[in-house]
């Protein structure tokens, strides 16, 4: 299990789901508008269910300190938080944040919140048991900063649990349908691939494929049906 203090080494942005978190914002701030925006286009982007493959993956962990990347607007971490985990979710959109804290609240969740970018938060190293990332934005950096972010965040004997959609990695972009502004390259993210190609002798990898998604009705990216998983493992 991570340290027990490791949550006073939060950053002083975070909140919990009793109460509002506190805005400030870290991280580029181009980044949290763009996914502000898309939130705010909608009253509910995603599905409001826990993602399938994190309900299957976890079933065999002993609850402890988990951090969710990426969470929207809180279905993971909610879902973590009533299974007994220590949850602190953490997003770059605002807008998502404020729903994922009223619907936590509705849950009678108890969730920890920051609103930062995953390389900016300044988390505590080594101090989460679970690091779930499921389908995450992550931009692509020369440094892999969001990569080394997230091996970093997971203690001894921990679990990071990366999720994307199969094929997205291989997508290219199509500027004949898609004005050149809104053309997805996939060049600029993040994929397990990359994580996995980074993992030394001090981690197992435990699970690294594609299978088929467990679709949850409604909410943006249904149309996507089969996972790649990776599952691995921090030995020491």
């Amino acid at each position: 299990m991570a340290d027990d203090t490791a949550a006073e080494a939060l950053p002083s942005l975070t909140g919990s789901s009793a109460e509002p978190f506190t805005d400030g914002y870290v991280g580029d701030p181009a980044v949290r508008d763009e996914w502000d925006n898309r939130y705010s286009e909608r009253h509910r982007l995603w599905s409001g269910q826990p993602n399938g493959a994190l309900v299957a993956e976890v079933a065999d962990l002993a609850p402890g300190r988990a951090l969710d990347v990426g969470c929207g607007e809180g279905a993971d971490a909610i879902w973590l938080a009533r299974a007994g985990w220590d949850v602190t979710a953490l997003e770059v959109s605002g807008v998502a944040l404020a729903r994922a804290a009223a619907h936590a609240r509705d849950a009678g969740a108890d969730v920890r919140w920051v609103h930062a970018g995953l390389a900016e938060a300044a988390l505590p190293p080594a101090s989460f048991d679970l690091v779930s990332a499921q389908y995450p934005a992550l931009l692509r950096t020369p440094d892999a900063a969001a990569e080394h972010a997230l091996l970093a965040a997971v203690a001894p004997g921990g679990v990071l649990l990366l999720v994307h959609h199969a094929g997205m990695e291989e997508h290219h972009p199509d500027h004949h349908t898609e004005p050149q502004d809104n053309a997805f390259d996939p060049a600029a993210y993040v994929w397990p691939s990359m994580v996995a190609a980074l993992l030394g002798d001090d981690w197992r990898i435990e699970v690294d494929e594609e299978r088929p998604r467990v679709v949850p009705e409604g909410g943006a990216g249904a149309h996507h049906t089969d996972d790649v998983v990776l599952r691995a493992r921090r030995l020491r």
